[in-house]
């Protein structure tokens, strides 16, 4: 037999045993803690191994239990970042698209993989109001707002072939409230930091036009080329929703590309469209199927309705890559519109998991994750002692434990800091945190398609127990 080939009858053997773990993991996965009882040396001493020379062959797959032991369960309880638990039988998507190994190159590469790629985003596009946009599947968020960036840097200020250095200054605009994803690419596209201009905020944490609109009038006297505005679908700290179409108008009224980061929002507009008036008015639009569509990691996208305005920006094709086929199918290459050539094939897990369950039961499980965040919300404003940082306009909440009436902000930082520390130890429910204003807020996130009512509950009920133990 041939170095690294087994047996069809041995892989069987081996698949079993992994499916069986998977699937005693997931009939567990409410009983298990949160966060694993464990700690880093614990984990070094567990999977930081020598290299082995020799092969264990099935001794292998030992471990994989202490893995799963040693891993978060993000189950119904799970509300830290925006991540879900993933949806099984995208799972299995996975598994067949790394058995199939496929290269999203080009359709001579994988021609079912390539074309279920261009079908799955045109899918995309359409569910969130954006019909007609083109597209492509990345790695996440982070991605996609790096290629819309790129992609409004080569429509405005041109620098693919002579540089920035010939172009002229440019500036882009995104409120206090975006992603760092943005401010990353802002410096890894050249424009840099210092030219990102932050605009102010109503109390809603929402991008306020006006102000953008004269941050762009006074950048235009000193000659400086309003490249780019971000608007944010979904902010991380408060699921704010910028005003969409106010902030398209004046982007475009001076010129400039209008990118935004939907990543975590804006797929909810398959539930709540009304909240994303004049997303369609955009030049590019990141989404992460991998939050909202509750999909395995990785799987981010950048919709645009321009072709040629990707191509302008990405494609550039060596000899050996060149295309054969003059045929608008068989000649289909996406390394000509990304940034990437070697791809996995991100778009099976998602084609089966939306067949499979249809496009109403994701619309109904992101209600219900909306439904979670107002019920959340009610239960805080009901307690006397925490205080709601600002009503959920999707289903991202921020609240704190005030100790007492006569608390600085000072102590009630360290207090929630150690109240967040002690509710993790507990392992019932998983939070993160975000300071807004000087302030540590605890910080729930419902992108989760396990959680129930009475979960919401539970984060009171234990936010409270955990105050208690550490007084």
């Amino acid at each position: 037999m041939r170095p690294l080939e087994i047996s069809a009858d041995e892989f069987r053997r081996l698949a079993d045993e992994v499916v069986a773990l998977s699937a005693q993991f997931f009939s567990t996965i409410d009983a298990r803690p949160i966060f694993p009882a464990t700690s880093g040396a614990e984990t070094e001493h567990l999977f930081s191994d020598d290299l082995p020379e020799h092969g264990m062959g099935a001794k292998a797959l030992a471990k994989l239990a202490e893995v799963a032991a040693h891993a978060r369960a993000q189950n119904g309880r799970f509300f830290g970042y925006v991540q879900g638990p993933g949806e099984p039988v995208a799972a299995l998507g996975d598994l067949a698209a790394s058995i199939l190994n496929q290269n999203m190159t080009a359709w001579r590469s994988s021609p079912a993989g390539i074309t279920i790629e261009r079908t799955v985003v045109r899918w995309l596009a359409e569910a969130v109001g954006c019909r007609g946009f083109f597209g492509t599947l990345t790695g996440g968020g982070s991605a996609a707002n790096l290629m819309g960036l790129t992609m409004a840097r080569e429509a405005k200020t041109p620098a693919n072939e002579r540089g920035l250095y010939a172009a002229p200054a440019g500036a882009i605009y995104a409120s206090g409230q975006v992603h760092m994803a943005v401010p990353k690419a802002v410096a890894m596209i050249g424009i840099g930091r210092q030219n990102l201009r932050t605009v102010p905020c109503d109390a809603s944490y929402r991008m306020i036009p006006s102000k953008l609109e004269q941050a762009i009038k006074e950048d235009k006297k000193r000659g400086v080329v309003p490249i780019a505005v971000v608007a944010s679908a979904g902010t991380v700290n408060t699921g704010a929703v910028d005003p969409l179409r106010e902030v398209a108008e004046v982007a475009h009224a001076h010129g400039s590309w209008l990118h935004v980061d939907g990543a975590y929002g804006a797929l909810a507009a398959i539930a709540v469209p009304e909240k994303f008036d004049g997303l369609a008015m955009a030049d590019s639009v990141s989404l992460d199927p991998h939050k909202w569509l509750y999909q395995p990691l990785d799987c981010g996208c950048l919709l645009y309705p321009d072709l040629d305005l990707a191509r302008q920006a990405f494609k550039y094709t060596g000899d050996y890559a060149k295309q054969l086929s003059n045929d608008p199918i068989e000649g289909f290459a996406f390394f000509e519109e990304s940034i990437e050539l070697s791809r996995r094939c991100r778009a099976l897990k998602l084609w089966l998991s939306l067949r499979y369950h249809g496009l109403a039961s994701f619309r109904t499980a992101i209600a219900r994750d909306l439904a979670h965040a107002k019920r959340l919300a009610d239960l805080v404003t009901g307690r006397r002692e925490l205080e709601l940082l600002a009503s959920p306009e999707l289903s991202v909440l921020c609240f704190r434990y005030l100790i007492n009436k006569d608390a600085q902000d000072d102590e009630r930082n360290r207090f929630n800091m150690a109240l967040l520390k002690r509710l993790i130890a507990r392992g019932r429910v998983y939070l993160s945190n975000a300071t807004m204003h000087g302030k540590f807020y605890l910080r729930a996130c419902m992108v989760n398609h396990l959680t129930e009512d009475w979960h919401m509950d539970e984060v009171v009920s234990e936010v409270l127990a955990a105050a208690k133990e550490i007084g």
